[in-house]
């Protein structure tokens, strides 16, 4: 498969992954913020969820009600969250090999803005728990439970933790991964129809 850059952003589609409309995911990005703004969301968070909304308003403005989508879907994406460019390399040439498309990310930002872009076609987030930049991946992790359920979230340590406080979805395997366990995981992603948004 293909590698994707993550240095230009990725065009929104009409729908944000086959079949459900952008006015109904933004209206249940609306009520998970509500929720989560409740809870004391932190700022940079619940400044990323005012984006997201703001894009889906903009994406539903520009198609109109009569705008039918005509394009092939777009091909599923796995998200590789890792700063130690050796271990990303290692685990974009793994995941190649499936029928995911792969894009690798340094940080949870960068991740995030991959996500704002493409989020419906994201398959799968594989991420390690310590990463550069000012969020961790425990801190991506529920930002993409929240924001993107739908996606499969792998999250990985090597610093001999145990399960770290996860969402739910998440599955966590500890380093050194074997790559049996995250192909394993990168086909359940392409594979099993994702969980219905409610």
């Amino acid at each position: 498969m293909k590698k994707h850059q993550t240095s230009a952003p990725l065009p929104l589609t009409d729908t944000l992954s086959p079949g459900i409309p952008l006015d109904q995911i933004g209206q249940t990005l609306a009520s998970f913020y509500d929720n989560l703004v409740t809870e004391g969301l932190p700022e940079h968070l619940a400044a990323l969820v005012r984006r997201v909304r703001q894009s889906e308003g903009d994406a539903i403005a520009r198609s109109g009600p009569d705008v039918v989508a005509a394009e092939a879907d777009p091909p599923r994406l796995a998200l590789v969250v890792e700063d130690d460019p050796e271990i990303r390399a290692l685990a974009e040439t793994l995941l190649e090999e499936t029928e995911l498309d792969v894009v690798g990310c340094d940080s949870a930002e960068a991740a995030l803005s991959v996500l704002q872009a493409r989020g419906g076609d994201v398959a799968l987030v594989f991420a390690d728990v310590r990463l550069a930049g000012e969020m961790d991946g425990l801190q991506l992790a529920r930002a993409v439970a929240t924001l993107w359920p739908r996606a499969r979230l792998v999250i990985t340590s090597g610093h001999g933790l145990p399960r770290p406080e996860l969402p739910t979805e998440a599955v966590f395997i500890a380093k050194p991964w074997r790559p049996l366990d995250v192909l394993v995981e990168a086909e359940r992603a392409a594979a099993d129809p994702a969980p219905p948004v409610v």
